[in-house]
This record gives structure tokens, sequence and C-alpha cells, in this order.
């Protein structure tokens, strides 16, 4: 049946609310998130934030593995049963899933907490004080578990408020719970309030599994109410299909994505060895590189997490609506999706580029009172392009069913990510900024060979007109947001009067420009929720859209 172009809008709207729902919410998440740092970071100071960023790449790690990669794959094999009207195979391979999950939970929480001593002594975490916080995030390994496969599963509903809204809950939980015991914690010693923060990532994985619960209650009653009992019946393909040949599948699925999940905290882990080590090389002691190493990963990285909210939120609603695309051999969808959403990261992360980037220093003043952190942050604002490429094109991939491919371009980019580590790092001249270069060639790597991919799967590239549009846009921003902030802070002296005014400013202008260039297209700010017809009518009135 051929798609009419009310039905290609609406379904392009479904994806786009799905994105804006989290974008929203990780929104939030975040900024609560930075509030949480900059109180967490002047009760522990950067040595104690790099004792909480020691013990975290291991948490992380136990938490990928324990998934191994269940929840993407949870996301697309539902997308998939929901689109041809198989509602007994999406609740069975839930079923299937969360079994798979219980025991693997149980397993990681278990090593984690074991092998806390083990990573001491044989010096893969060089601060022995971070010992206490590992054993802390040891049991949210288990309930995280659930909680991403759970998330999972309403993803492949293409329900998005379930995770919106347990993010926001998790969050709100985990930075109390960390201010108040990092506090309570540190009269005992900075290692004791580092690991008083950590329990906070346990009571917010707690508070949105039982969200989750109601909300699974919830799309239980919907699905009984809207469909008929005969279609809640198995489907001959259901019925044919073992638990066993689910179980192939999802691995199949599944795997790659856990490994390329897992390069992530490998990658992690790689910078724990490498890069304090290297800076002890480079000249600095082991309280200086540790301090040096929380500007890097628990400073200037969540500034760049908080700037890609938008990509993340775009990677994670695309996978679900690729899949139910491609389970109806409709094409044309998953090449206008893939467009738009290349399109949306680049409008979003030029500009966040651009504030970053220029107004390091004062940012890492004004929120983290550490403007030492300032040449990391700097640096690190070059992977927010990058990362949001790499975020997008991964889940289109995924979508597409070739979860593989961005596993082995993980694997290529870690690699030049650690020789670039090993040998920037160690120059006194670089120092943390080298360890910063190598995370932008990281992401870089991984994104352009992950849109090559796509290019040769469903024939589209990157639009370069557009892109040159929006870097012009971003251009012409760049020189205002400079040039405000210093006139600014020569006039007033108010170091937060010339950051948010050049923010404001840069802002306004950046959005005048692309919609002047065109790097903003009418069709795509229409389909944005509840603010893109109202954005249309304005640019409207103004003469840069058609009436």
């Amino acid at each position: 049946m051929t798609e009419t172009k009310a039905d290609a809008q609406s379904k392009s709207e479904k994806f786009l609310k799905g994105t804006f729902i989290l974008t929203i919410a990780s929104f939030v998440v975040k900024v609560i998130g930075s509030l949480n740092w900059i109180f967490v970071s002047r009760i522990l100071g950067g040595e104690g934030i790099g004792l909480y960023q020691m013990a975290f790449p291991i948490y992380f790690f136990a938490m990928t593995v324990s998934q191994a990669g269940v929840p993407v794959a949870i996301s697309i094999i539902t997308a998939e049963r929901v689109a041809l009207k198989d509602i007994f195979g999406a609740r069975r391979v839930f079923k299937i899933s969360m079994t798979l999950m219980l025991f693997t939970g149980i397993l990681f929480s278990v090593l984690t907490y074991f092998s806390a001593r083990w990573l001491i002594d044989w010096q893969f975490i060089r601060d022995e004080r971070a010992y206490m916080s590992v054993v802390a995030l040891a049991p949210t390994v288990f309930f995280v578990t659930f909680l991403a496969a759970s998330r999972g599963y309403l993803q492949g509903w293409q329900r998005m408020t379930p995770t919106a809204v347990s993010q926001i809950v998790e969050q709100i939980f985990r930075v109390i719970t960390m201010v108040v015991l990092a506090d309570l914690l540190l009269p005992w010693g900075l290692d004791w309030a580092a690991a008083g923060a950590s329990l906070g990532a346990l009571a917010g994985a707690v508070t949105g599994l039982i969200v989750l619960v109601w909300f699974h209650i919830k799309l239980n009653r919907d699905i009984e109410k809207n469909y008929s009992a005969e279609e809640l019946k198995p489907s001959p393909q259901s019925s044919q299909e073992t638990t066993l040949s689910i179980i192939k599948r999802m691995f199949k699925l599944a795997l790659p994505v856990s490994a390329a999940s897992i390069m992530l905290p490998v990658v992690s882990n790689l910078d724990l060895m490498i890069v304090p080590q290297r800076l002890e090389v480079a000249g600095y002691s082991v309280r200086q590189a540790t301090e040096l190493f929380g500007y890097l990963n628990g400073m200037a990285v969540p500034l760049i997490n908080l700037a890609t909210i938008l990509t993340a939120s775009l990677a994670v609603s695309i996978v679900p609506a690729i899949s139910e695309a491609r389970a109806l051999k409709d094409t044309a969808r998953i090449f206008r999706q893939t467009a738009a959403a290349v399109r949306i990261s680049n409008f979003v992360c030029f500009p966040a580029f651009v504030i970053i980037f220029f107004l390091a220093t004062p940012i890492s003043s004004l929120i983290y009172n550490a403007p030492g952190a300032g040449p990391a942050v700097m640096i690190s604002a070059v992977s927010i392009i990058l990362l949001g490429l790499h975020q997008v094109s991964t889940g289109v991939l995924q979508g597409l069913g070739h979860t593989t491919i961005p596993m082995v371009n993980m694997i290529l980019a870690a690699c030049a990510k650690v020789a670039l580590n090993w040998t920037l790092t160690a120059i006194p001249a670089f120092g943390i900024m080298g360890a910063a270069w190598a995370t932008a060639a990281d992401m870089g790597v991984a994104a352009f060979i992950n849109l090559y991919f796509i290019y040769k799967y469903i024939g589209y590239k990157m639009e370069l007109g557009q892109l040159f549009k929006t870097i012009l846009s971003a251009a012409v921003m760049a020189v205002v947001v400079k040039f405000f902030y210093d006139f600014t802070l020569a006039e007033w002296s108010s170091e937060i009067i010339s950051t948010f005014g050049a923010v404001f400013v840069g802002g306004v202008v950046y959005i005048a420009a692309t919609a002047l260039t065109g790097s903003l297209l009418r069709e795509d700010m229409e389909r944005i929720p509840m603010v893109g017809r109202f954005g249309v009518k304005i640019f409207q009135r103004i003469g840069i859209f058609n009436n």
C-alpha cells in the first residue's frame, strides 16, 4: 500500500514527538545533574570528584556487560512485532528478555563487589581511596539492568514518556542522595564521601524502576482496550518460533550492540589507566593528575553530554522508528527520517560547540568554581559535533538491523584514541588537553565510518550545501559571542552577565542566521512538536518563510 503524504507526516511527527519528549526529559535530567555537580564539586573538590570518576568506569563497564545490549534488541524486535500486529510476540520477547536480565544483573553485581580489592591491588585503579566507591556502586548494577530492559520494551512501542518520567525521577533521587551522603560522610574522609556520592546511583535506579512498573501496567491496560482478543492471540509466526530461536535472534542483535556499548566503559577504563599515568610522565604529581582527570571526566564530559541531549534522544527514538519502517519495507520513510535526524543534529550541535569552546573558562568558573578546567572543557567542545553525528548514525544503523557495524567502528575509533592518549597526554604542552583531543578523534572516526555505511545501505549522504550553511551560521554566532563577552566584561566586569548575555545574544543571532541562509528547513520546523508551527508563523511574518 502506498503511504499518503498525511500518513508520512503523521509518522514523522510521531518520531519527532518521541525525540521531543526525551529531549525535554534529558534536559531536565542534565540540568539537575549539573546543579548536582555544582554542589558535589564544592563538597568533594577536584580530588574527590577524581575518586568518584575512578570508580564510575568500573560500574559502567559491569552495567553495560550485564545488559548485553538486550534493551536495544528489545526495542528493535518489539517495534517490528507491533508494526506487524504481533502483540503476543512482542510480549513474549519481553518476558524472555527479563528472565535473562535477572541472571546477568545478579552475576555482575556480585562480580563488581568482589573485584573491587583486586582492582586496587593490581593498580588498575591507581588511588586506593576509590575502593569504597566501587563497593558502593556494585548493587546498582542489578537494578539498572532491569531498568534499561523495561525502557527498551516501552520504547519499542514508541512510548517515550515512561523513559522520560523515570529518568527525571531517577535523577532527582540520585542527586538528593549524592549531595546528602557526600556531605554527611565527608568528616569520615574523602574516600567515604565519594562512596556516599556513589550510592546516589542506587537510590535513583530503584525509584526509576518503581515508576516503570506503573507504566507497564498502563501499557497492558491500553493493549487490552485497543486490541481485539483475536489480535492478542499468537500469530502463525509467533506460534512457530521457539524460545531458543527468540533468544538467538535477540543475541544476534544484542551482542554487537553490547560490544559497542562495552567500548564506552572500556575506553573509560583505558583512560583511567593511561591518562593519569601519562600526566605523571608529563611532570604532574599523583594528586595533580587525579585533579586534572577529574576536570576532564567529571566536569568537561558532563557539559558535552548536556550539549548533546537532543542527539542522544534522536538516537533512542530513531531505532524503533526505522525498525518499524524496515518491517513495512518503507525505504522512502527510512531515508527521510535519516536525513532529518542528521540535519537536526548539526543544527543543534554547532551552536553548542561555539558556546562551550569560546566560553570554556567562564563556564567552568561559574558552574564548577574550577577555572582550571577551562582548557579541558574548551578542547572537549570539539567532540560535541562529532558525538552528535555518532549518536544519530549509530541509531540509524541499529534500526536497519546492522548492529555489528557500529561495534567495529567503535573498536577502530578506540584504537585511535588510545594511541593519541598515550602520545599527546604525556607532552607537557598538551597534558589533559591531549586527552580531550583524543576523545574528539574517537568520536570523529566512529561517526564518519558510520555515515559511510549508511550511504552504502540506503544511499543517504550528508547534504553538503546544508552543512555549509549551518557552519556559516555558527561562524557568525562565534564572532558575536566572542565580541559580546569581551566587550561587556571590559565594560561591566561581571562574568555572569557577560557569559549568559553572550549565550543569549549568540543564540538569537544563530537562529536568525540559519533562517536567512536557509539551513533551517521549513518542513523540519513544522514537524517539531508543540513549538514548530508557532515558529513557522513567526518566520512567515518576518518574511523568511513563504506563506
